[in-house]
């Protein structure tokens, strides 16, 4: 029976999360495998933010070899390309919506915009909510909130958060501009073509904006890597109280230029048809709240080497012109960084509200740190950061400030122990780990395998290489109750693009296929005798694709043997860490 009236639905979590983007999804799902009672809200119908069907942005993170973001945003991708290979985008948003919904303390919300906040003096109480699809009032309250909106629609709290450009003065930085402004960086219409094997015709229709040729400063090329992402509009304005209009003038613009590159007379684009037109505009900016730090230029430019790093970044300084695609200069500026360079966890909170965290493009910044923090694969690292150190928030009924000042290098370890890297750190190995016997049949040095290192840094070879097939065995002198094993393997970091959704596929389409580096099949066996008694087989993974494993044990041993028996195509099996706990 339908209902005429709408009540309030109140519920109670111990973390909330505000935006289903990538920093949204990794501060919901660290926060919940860590047991925190989670929810996830969501004001659109599907997860992703910039990177879903709506926007197809691919996600960038930090440049350079091995320097790729790992975590829980490996995880996803590498979950992507086995049951998506061909990357469709439809079948992306639901890769994200599945492996949300799974998580056992993790409720997800989506269509359903937060509207209003419930304040206790200086804490959040609650946040009001509507469910367009449901269309149910909620009043979700928490002891813990994470603003990853990107809009930071959290400042209604009372929140400190600053917008625009700071004069160059004001941090001493060097490439920003002499005087304050609150000007930003636009928002971007993505499009997408596809080749095909005949010729196609197009004409824009009337409401579009008409270009010629002659006078027109935007190059462009017709190749699987270009998604028009200058065509970019709304810094000048109000990315957040002008998006109508804003998104009306990409549109006009978009078909616009694609009329122009269609039938452009010297290099007709014949083959190639118009497919997809965003119906969402990609944001890059509008507010940043204020945290315990700001970050700045000077900062990323020596290398972000504070005590309290939980994520990093390394994409370059990326600051488009406010005044975007009528601009008559370049659309952007880049200037080198650091490869990587640090964020500290001062960054994450806000200075004046005390249970609020943030993670994406809203963090504590200057306008110039955020032009390269603002990228989606470092967006996500700092959320699942903040997830995490809400998890030990509610364990241990901190506060973030609390977890800054008590809980740092806890946070710190237990980041890398899942699979985040910290640069200039490396992972503790326990004790039960460091005390065993390590053996192998390979002539690599077992050693890597408990050296904290869980990537190559620096160039420097940090796996242990084994013939698949071959064993790697921990002996004990006396039987040691062994918990569960944690390993990681090699899932190519190296390449920071082959995991990436596309913004165009070729004629054919084509399937992407998971690292050859991975290992695909592998077994555990134990000993509970002695030396001569009986492995028992206590685990056989077939069709792995992740790069962290954990296996439970919960038992006796004096010997436990791993033995990589299939990779994903490389003749050698590479395991960075094989730990026992």
């Amino acid at each position: 029976m339908i209902t005429t009236d709408i009540t309030v639905h109140k519920q109670s979590y111990d973390f909330c999360v505000v935006g289903g983007g990538m920093a949204g999804i990794c501060a919901a799902v660290a926060a919940a495998r860590r047991g925190a009672k989670t929810v996830l809200i969501q004001d659109r119908p599907v997860l992703g933010g910039n990177a879903s069907s709506e926007v197809r942005m691919w996600i960038c993170g930090c440049h350079g070899i091995n320097n790729k973001e790992a975590g829980i945003l490996e995880e996803l991708q590498l979950e992507n390309m086995r049951w998506n290979p061909s990357l469709h985008y439809n079948i992306w948003d639901h890769v994200l919506q599945g492996f949300v919904s799974r998580e056992e303390n993790l409720k997800l919300m989506l269509n359903c915009s937060c509207d209003g906040v419930i304040m206790d003096g200086s804490r959040i109480k609650a946040v009001k909510a509507w469910q367009l699809t449901t269309q149910k009032r909620y009043e979700i309250s928490a002891k813990y909130f994470a603003d990853c909106s990107g809009d930071s629609i959290l400042r209604f709290s009372g929140a400190e958060y600053r917008c625009g450009r700071e004069a160059a003065s004001e941090y001493n930085e060097s490439y920003a501009p002499e005087v304050a402004d609150n000007k930003t960086m636009g928002n971007s219409i993505l499009i997408q073509v596809k080749e095909l094997d005949r010729q196609t015709t197009f004409d824009a229709p009337p409401w579009a904006h008409v270009f010629e040729e002659k006078g027109f400063h935007r190059g462009y090329n017709i190749h699987r890597d270009n998604n028009f992402w200058w065509m970019e509009y709304g810094g000048i304005m109000d990315t957040i109280g002008d998006a109508e209009e804003i998104r009306d003038e990409l549109l006009k613009i978009a078909y616009g230029v694609w009329h122009l590159v269609k039938n452009n007379k010297k290099n007709p684009a014949k083959n190639y048809d118009l497919e997809w037109v965003g119906a969402l505009p990609g944001k890059r900016e509008n507010i940043r709240y204020i945290g315990d730090h700001v970050l700045t230029q000077s900062d990323v430019e020596k290398q972000g080497r504070f005590d309290d790093i939980v994520a990093y970044g390394g994409w370059n300084f990326d600051d488009h012109n406010p005044a975007a695609f009528y601009f008559d200069g370049p659309p952007t500026v880049f200037h080198l960084t650091p490869r990587p360079f640090g964020i500290p966890f001062r960054c994450l909170y806000s200075r004046n509200i005390e249970n609020l965290y943030f993670a994406g493009r809203n963090i504590s910044c200057s306008h110039v740190a955020m032009s390269t923090t603002r990228v989606m694969g470092t967006c996500a690292i700092e959320g699942q950061a903040v997830g995490t150190a809400a998890a030990i928030g509610v364990r241990d009924g901190l506060d973030p400030r609390g977890v800054y000042e008590k809980r740092i290098t806890e946070l710190q370890n237990m980041l890398m122990d899942d699979d985040c890297y910290i640069p200039w750190h490396v992972k503790p190995m326990n004790d039960l780990t460091k005390n065993a016997r390590l053996q192998a049949e390979s002539d690599d040095d077992v050693e890597y395998l408990r050296n904290g290192i869980e990537r190559d840094v620096d160039g420097v070879k940090q796996y242990f290489a084994a013939d698949p097939g071959s064993y790697i065995e921990y002996h004990f002198d006396a039987p040691t109750k062994v918990n569960g094993i944690r390993l990681v393997f090699d899932s190519d970091l190296r390449n920071e693009k082959g995991k990436r959704m596309p913004a165009m596929y070729p004629i054919d389409g084509h399937n992407v296929e998971l690292p050859e580096e991975l290992i695909k099949e592998f077994s555990i066996k134990i000993q509970t005798g002695g030396p001569d008694s009986e492995w028992e087989e206590i685990h056989y993974q077939e069709d792995n694709y992740r790069r962290l494993v954990r296996i439970p044990v919960e038992k006796k041993v004096t010997a436990v043997r791993l033995i990589p028996e299939i990779t994903w195509g490389l003749d050698e099996a590479r395991i960075y860490t094989f730990e026992l706990y």
